[in-house]
């Protein structure tokens, strides 16, 4: 299974582009995944019919890291990409929240969408340490 994190915008320089390349290198020792900074008007450009595609979003579900890796595990057994889209400041269009499968929230919290870049990756390479058994995650 393929990842792809797709994020409206640069990334900023300084403390979130440096998280998420670290995060990223380390999530590629586990799984295929790489990220794209794109423009809003790109997102269902960047998705094939095929991809199953979550959307960082504040009304989405919330889970544990726990629940996030089983999550995580099956979507590996059945999906051929995994796309995870997080928006600019303003949300998503009408039409990329109708093209999406799932959304996901990370947070009751609003975080800016230059820091979930980096909180998100954390968590899907916690979420690869999980389903590897690795000592990564303490619960």
């Amino acid at each position: 299974m393929k990842t792809l994190l797709l994020m409206v915008e640069k990334t900023e320089k300084g403390i979130c582009k440096t998280g998420l390349d670290d995060y990223a290198e380390r999530i590629g020792h586990y799984i295929p995944f790489e990220y794209r900074e794109i423009k809003d008007s790109q997102i269902l450009k960047m998705i094939q019919p095929t991809d199953t595609v979550i959307l960082l979003d504040e009304r989405g579900e919330e889970r544990r890291s726990m629940e996030f890796a089983t999550w995580m595990q099956k979507k590996m057994n059945t999906s051929r990409t995994l796309v995870f889209v997080i928006g600019g400041p303003y949300g998503f269009s009408k039409e990329v929240y109708d093209r999406a499968d799932e959304m996901m929230s990370l947070s009751k919290m609003t975080f800016s969408h230059q820091m979930v870049r980096v909180i998100f990756t954390e968590q899907l390479y916690r979420a690869c340490t999980i389903i590897k058994g690795e000592k990564y995650h303490h619960e």
